[in-house]
């Protein structure tokens, strides 16, 4: 992940602040507004190390309770302020129940929940949190691993908008030291895979783009969708197109269309 100092930042979903702490004190943006979705009572109680104490002594401000599909929850943040918007792994939380899991998943596939969740918080911050004069980027930091790489997030959640993909970069997280990647829903450290960071912005060029990776496989001879290629041959193809992985790939690419056409 590329930080520059210049710029006015609002990290959303920071479960216990540790991201937002480690950015402001190792990258020291001009400014830093942090969000939580758990209210401050509960992220308290969930997460007993955390950084609120810290950010709140600097006079960073924080928005608890902060859903970043609900405008009413961030209705009080101030209107297009920031450069950059930030969101680190984000997940849709835990189910309370089978019976909340089979009532959610009967709308849509949880693949397309969370494809539709990434891509609500980058409306929501190109209309809203987004200086129209400043920056203009939004982060997605993801787990290349299943099932985050299943969601595409470089090529599905800009079609059919007014947003482009830029690029991506590695996340390192030796850059953020005391930053704990959480468990969405307890007190638990997840493991820390290998990230990327994905890059958007309303401009079709922009210099930041020169310092990020391109899409991959988007080649002619590659499947996009699964990250696969290139293929030599007609036969290497056909195989591929046969994959288990690849006829997974097609359903969730199916679902996503049929959520855009329906959403549209």
């Amino acid at each position: 992940m590329i930080i520059k100092k210049a710029w006015r930042i609002l990290t959303v979903g920071d479960g216990d602040l540790s991201f937002s702490h480690s950015l402001l004190t190792n990258h020291q943006p001009r400014h830093l507004t942090a969000t939580v979705f758990d209210t401050l009572e509960t992220m308290s109680n969930k997460y007993s190390e955390n950084a609120y104490q810290a950010l709140h002594k600097k006079g960073i401000p924080l928005l608890f309770n902060f859903d970043v599909t609900n405008k009413e929850s961030w209705s009080t943040l101030a209107k297009q302020t920031f450069d950059v918007v930030i969101f680190q792994f984000p997940l849709l939380p835990g189910f309370a129940s089978f019976e909340e899991f089979n009532k959610t998943a009967a709308q849509a596939s949880i693949n397309t929940l969370n494809r539709a969740l990434l891509r609500t918080f980058l409306f929501n911050a190109f209309e809203h949190f987004l200086d129209p004069l400043g920056e203009q980027l939004c982060f997605i930091t993801s787990k290349d691993v299943k099932p985050y790489r299943e969601w595409n997030i470089e090529n599905a959640l800009h079609q059919q908008s007014h947003f482009n993909y830029l690029g991506s970069s590695l996340f390192n997280i030796d850059d953020f030291p005391d930053y704990k990647v959480r468990n969405v829903d307890r007190d638990k450290h997840v493991r820390d895979t290998q990230g990327r960071t994905y890059v958007w912005s309303t401009q079709a060029t922009h210099p930041f783009q020169t310092l990020l990776d391109k899409a991959v496989y988007q080649d002619k001879q590659c499947c996009t969708a699964c990250r696969a290629g290139p293929f030599t041959t007609d036969l290497d193809r056909a195989e591929h197109n046969a994959s288990k992985k690849h006829r997974q790939m097609q359903e969730f690419e199916a679902q996503w269309q049929a959520y855009l056409t329906e959403h549209q």
